[in-house]
C-alpha cells in the first residue's frame, strides 16, 4: 500500500529513523573529514545533533504535522553541535517553516519544505561554500521539485536519495581540497544517511525505537580513586570517553583493557555494542586516545588533572549534589547585576585555570575534542548575571552554535567574539575594556587579536594528501591557522622548524601552551630554542593541559 500523505506520527517516524541510521553510520562520516586531526568529529556531531530534534518528538504523540516538526526545530537548535550541527539544525527549521500550519503533507508540500529548508540553512553561513552539506541539501531540494509529481513517498524519496547520492559524489569536484584527499564531503553523507533512514521506515512496520548512544553503567572503581589522598594518586589525568565503533566486541575491548593496563589504573570499559565507555586513570592520555582513534571515532571526551583538582573530586550522594547545586544557584542569584561577563570555551586544567584567572565567569570544557552544543552554551549564558555575556568560542566549529545560541537569549544581551583558537581567545580577554560602549569595547577585542598567529601540533590518524603534502597516519601534524605547515616523525623537530618560518623581525611575544602528553623538559626544550633563535621575543611556557594537541603557540 503506498504512503501518500504524512502526518505528525509518520514524520516522528521517519525523524527517529534517521537519525538511527546517521548514528549508526557516525564513524564513518567522521572518517570523511578532510583533515586527519584526530578531533574530526562531524559525523558525531550531526549524530548528537539528530539526537537531541528526535529525542524532543518522542515527548509528542500529535498527529500535527506541523507539530511534530516544532519539536524538531525546538531540539536541534539546542542540542546543536559544530558547523555542521548547526546546519543541520537549520535545515530542520526551515523544513518546519514550509510545514507551518500543516496536519499534513504530500509529495508537494514536502518538496516546498525542502526548498525552504535549504534557504534558510544558506542564510545561517556566513560565507557558504559549494562541495558542503549545503549543496547536497540544495540538491535535494531540487530533485524533491523534479520528482514531486510522484504521489508515492517511497518512489518520490527513493529518487531524491538517487539525486543526492549523484550530487554528493561531484563535492571532490566542487572543493579541491576533498579531491585530493581522496574523500567525499562528510556532512553531505551525513545528511543522506538521515534521508535513507527517513525512507528505510516507511517500509517497516510499527513504532522505531531510538537508540540509545550511552550504556547505563556505574563507575565504582572511578568513585573508590575519589577516596585517595593526593600524594597516593599514582596516575594523575582521569580519562574518559566513548569509542563510536559498529558491532564491537567483548575481545575487542579486553584487548583494550590490556593495553590500558600497562599504562593506568582503575579502567572501566563497557561495550554496549556500537559503543564503548572508557574510564582510566593514566599520566599518559594522549597515548590512550591513540590507541583509541585505532578502533573507532571518539566522543564525549573528559580529562581531569587529578592531583590538582582533587579537593573538587568528592564522592557526594545524590541528595547532597543536588543540594550543593541549589546552594551555588542560589549565591549566584544572590550576587549583584554585571554590566558584562564571560564565557570561554576550552579543554585542559591549565587552560581553565589560564581564562578564570583573565576573569571568565563560566568555562565550558570542550573545544578541539568535543564541540559544545547551544544548549551548553546557553546553560552557561544564563548563570551569569549580567546585562551583556561576551561568548568565546575558541574554535572555528563552535562559533555557529555560540552565534545560534545569542539568537535564542532574550533576557540580555550576548555577543561573540569570534576566537578560532585559545590564543585569540586569551587576546580578546586581555583587550576587552568594558565602558559605557560594550559594542565597541567588543569589536575592540576583535580587532586586537587579527595578528595573532596560532601554531597548533598533534598527530595524523589516517593516510591522506592535503594541499600537496603527502600525510600518514601516526605523523606530527602541524598546523597554522586551518592550514597544514609541516608534517614529520619528530615532535620537536616539526616545531622548531614551523616557528623558523612564521616568526618574524615584527614579533616580540611567544607563548607555549603543552598538553597533557607532552613532558616538561620537551616544553622546556621548545622555549630554550625560542629564546636563542629569537632572542628579541619574550617567551611564556605553559601548562595547558589540553588533550591530543601537544603544542598550543601563540605567535604575536
Amino acid at each position: 500500500m503506498s504512503i501518500k500523505k504524512i502526518d505528525g506520527l509518520l514524520l516522528k517516524k521517519m525523524i527517529i529513523a534517521g537519525t538511527n541510521k546517521l548514528q549508526e553510520n557516525k564513524g564513518l562520516v567522521d572518517s570523511l573529514n578532510v583533515f586527519p586531526v584526530p578531533d574530526g568529529d562531524t559525523g558525531t556531531n550531526m549524530s548528537l545533533t539528530a539526537m537531541a530534534a528526535a529525542k524532543e518528538c518522542l515527548k509528542s504523540n500529535s498527529s500535527d504535522l506541523s507539530e511534530m516538526a516544532s519539536h524538531s526545530v525546538n531540539g536541534s537548535l539546542r542540542g546543536a553541535r559544530g558547523n555542521s550541527g548547526v546546519i543541520l539544525s537549520q535545515l530542520y527549521r526551515g523544513f518546519q517553516k514550509g510545514l507551518n500550519g500543516k496536519t499534513e503533507a504530500d509529495t508537494k508540500d514536502i518538496a516546498e519544505a525542502f526548498k525552504k529548508a535549504v534557504i534558510t540553512a544558506y542564510k545561517a553561513v556566513m560565507k557558504p561554500k559549494e562541495g558542503t552539506i549545503l549543496t547536497v541539501a540544495k540538491g535535494i531540494a531540487i530533485s524533491a521539485e523534479k520528482h514531486a509529481h510522484l504521489e508515492d513517498f517511497e518512489l518520490f524519496l527513493k529518487a531524491v536519495i538517487k539525486d543526492a547520492n549523484d550530487v554528493l559524489a561531484k563535492t571532490p569536484d566542487m572543493l579541491p581540497v576533498l579531491k585530493q584527499a581522496g574523500v567525499v564531503d562528510a556532512g553531505g553523507k551525513g545528511l543522506i544517511f538521515i534521508l535513507e533512514g527517513a525512507y528505510e521506515s516507511l517500509s517497516v512496520k510499527g513504532e522505531i525505537s531510538l537508540d540509545s548512544d550511552k550504556p547505563k553503567e556505574t563507575y565504582e572503581s572511578a568513585a573508590a580513586a575519589m577516596e585517595l589522598a593526593p600524594e597516593d594518586i599514582t596516575f594523575g589525568y582521569c580519562t574518559e570517553f566513548f569509542i563510536n565503533i559498529k558491532n564491537s566486541t567483548d575481545e575487542m575491548v579486553n584487548e583494550l583493557k590490556a593495553f590500558l593496563e600497562t599504562i593506568g589504573d582503575s579502567i572501566v570499559a563497557v561495550n554496549n555494542e556500537d559503543i564503548i565507555k572508557i574510564h582510566v586513570h593514566t599520566d599518559h592520555p594522549g597515548t590512550v586516545l591513540e590507541k583509541a582513534l585505532t578502533i573507532g571515532s571518539l566522543s564525549g571526551l573528559k580529562i581531569e588533572n587529578m592531583r590538582e583538582q582533587h579537593s573538587h573530586l568528592i564522592n557526594f550522594s545524590k541528595e547532597e549534589i543536588e543540594k550543593n547545586e541549589a546552594s551555588v544557584e542560589e549565591e549566584e542569584e544572590m550576587g549583584e547585576e554585571k554590566e558584562f561577563g564571560f564565557v570561554s570555551v576550552c579543554a585542559g586544567s591549565g587552560l581553565v585555570e589560564i581564562f578564570k584567572s583573565l576573569g571568565a565567569d563560566k568555562i565550558i570544557e570542550g573545544g578541539q575534542t568535543m564541540n559544545p552544543s547551544t544548549e551548553d552554551i546557553l546553560n552557561a549564558v544564563s548563570k551569569i548575571n549580567a546585562k551583556n555575556v561576551i561568548v568565546l568560542p575558541n574554535n572555528k566549529n563552535i562559533i555557529l552554535a555560540a552565534n545560534q545560541a545569542a539568537e535564542i537569549v532574550t533576557d540580555k544581551k550576548v555577543f561573540v567574539i569570534p576566537t578560532k583558537t585559545i590564543p585569540e581567545g586569551i587576546s580578546a580577554m586581555l583587550n576587552f575594556e568594558g565602558g559605557d560602549d560594550i559594542e565597541q569595547a567588543v569589536s575592540d577585542a576583535t580587532e586586537a587579536f587579527s595578528n595573532i598567529k596560532t601554531l597548533m601540533v598533534t598527530f595524523a590518524v589516517r593516510d591522506t594528501v592535503i594541499d600537496d603534502i603527502k600525510i600518514e597516519k601516526d605523523d606530527i601534524l602541524a598546523m597554522v591557522g586551518s592550514k597544514i605547515a609541516k608534517t614529520g616523525k619528530d615532535l620537536q623537530e616539526v616545531t622548531k622548524a614551523v616557528l623558523d618560518e612564521i616568526i618574524t623581525d615584527e614579533n616580540d611575544m611567544i607563548s607555549v601552551y603543552y598538553g597533557a602528553d607532552t613532558k616538561d623538559e620537551s616544553a622546556e626544550d621548545i622555549g630554550n630554542y625560542i629564546e636563542e633563535n629569537f632572542p628579541d621575543c619574550e617567551v611564556e611556557i605553559c601548562n595547558g593541559g589540553q588533550p591530543l594537541y601537544y603544542y598550543i603557540i601563540s605567535v604575536e
